[in-house]
């Protein structure tokens, strides 16, 4: 099984599919095995302990479930991953001989319950996944990794699972592609999954998702699956069956990294060098702009102004929502952009201000 699980940790991409709990032994075997006669999936995944947000909800059906899925990778040969958050947890999983064990989002957000997994990995030679936190904070899921790598582990991956987002309403969690590429960024040398499941919440959008978590050469999919979906004890409107996963997965366009072609690599090089040659402009226009701001800063100061000017604030706004669409570009980017550059602006005023 070994063999098994470094082949399905070095495939691309790495699908890891299963419910998001065992809640009986039949409807985990019963899912391990459809979602195996697909033939889409390379690793099974479970929940046998679940997190929950509020007491009574359920909570997973603990280490009970663990004979389950040690009985579904014998009938299926698929290797089998779980969410650890305790060292005992850690233990238990190892006893019935769980392949990749991951580390939860609730749980990366808490460096001593990290450190706890961690110390119970030390001398264990098992791949690692970690999800990233609740909040959208990269030192402390980098800081996770670094916990896990201490303790020895060499096999660490991520899977990014979006982000706890205050006023988002159309994801679970909103996926903030951006941290997850600089995340990436920083950890070339490890795989990095996506999971649409819980970035979306409901199964509408899943595809959609998980498109874009390829086509931003993400390693692979972890998806939530169950037989019977509507009827699943935790998270059932974004649970998919086994058939419906793999008529997702057929559907997803699988795109390469890269490319044998040389024209192909002479045609983007000459577009690339536009596009730096566009980029030092633009750092050439905003570094002006500061020191016109520097120079609002200084009239201010001597005429005892405030820095924030709202008025000027939603008309520079206005404008520049006007003139992004005219060039095809989101409101939303617009937003991000000039919110950047006005916090920067505010700052080089204050530095006025405060000289």
């Amino acid at each position: 099984m070994k063999e098994k699980v470094q082949e399905a940790w070095s495939k691309k991409p790495l699908i890891i599919g299963g419910p998001c709990s065992a809640e009986t032994e039949d409807q985990l075997v019963s899912t391990a095995q459809r979602l195996a006669a697909t033939g889409k999936i390379n690793m099974l995944r479970a929940g046998i302990w679940k997190p929950r947000t509020k007491p009574g909800m359920f909570e997973g059906i603990g280490a009970k479930g663990l004979p389950w899925l040690q009985k579904a990778k014998a009938l299926t040969g698929l290797p089998t991953t779980v969410e650890v958050a305790t060292g005992k947890q850690v233990e238990d999983a190892l006893n019935f001989e769980v392949d990749v064990l991951w580390i939860g989002a609730r749980t990366t957000v808490n460096p001593f319950s990290v450190q706890e997994v961690a110390d119970a990995l030390r001398g264990v030679d098992i791949p690692v996944l970690i999800k990233n936190p609740i909040n959208p904070d990269l030192e402390l899921w980098s800081g996770a990794v670094e916990r896990v790598a201490r303790a020895g582990i060499k096999q660490i991956g991520l899977i990014h699972r979006g982000f706890s987002s205050y006023g988002n309403t159309e994801y679970r969690n909103a996926p903030m592609w951006h941290l997850a590429i600089e995340m990436k960024r920083r950890n070339p040398d490890q795989i990095i999954i996506n999971d649409p499941s819980h970035i979306c919440g409901r199964r509408d959008i899943l595809q959609e998702t998980a498109q874009k978590a390829i086509d931003l050469d993400f390693d692979g999919l972890m998806i939530e699956s169950h037989i019977d979906p509507d009827n699943a004890w935790s998270d059932a409107k974004q649970q998919v069956t086994p058939e419906r996963l793999a008529e997702m997965l057929s559907s997803i366009i699988w795109r390469k990294e890269d490319v044998a072609s040389a024209e192909f690599h002479q045609a983007l090089e000459k577009l690339r060098q536009q596009i730096n040659q566009l980029d030092d402009e633009l750092m050439q226009i905003l570094g002006q702009r500061m020191k016109i701001a520097e120079n609002i800063g200084q009239y201010k100061k001597d005429n005892n102004i405030t820095i924030l000017q709202t008025n000027r604030w939603n008309e520079i706004l206005e404008r520049a929502f006007k003139e992004g669409e005219r060039k095809g570009l989101s409101k939303d980017f617009i937003t991000k952009y000039f919110d950047a550059v006005h916090m920067e602006s505010i700052n080089h005023q204050k530095k006025v201000l405060d000289s």
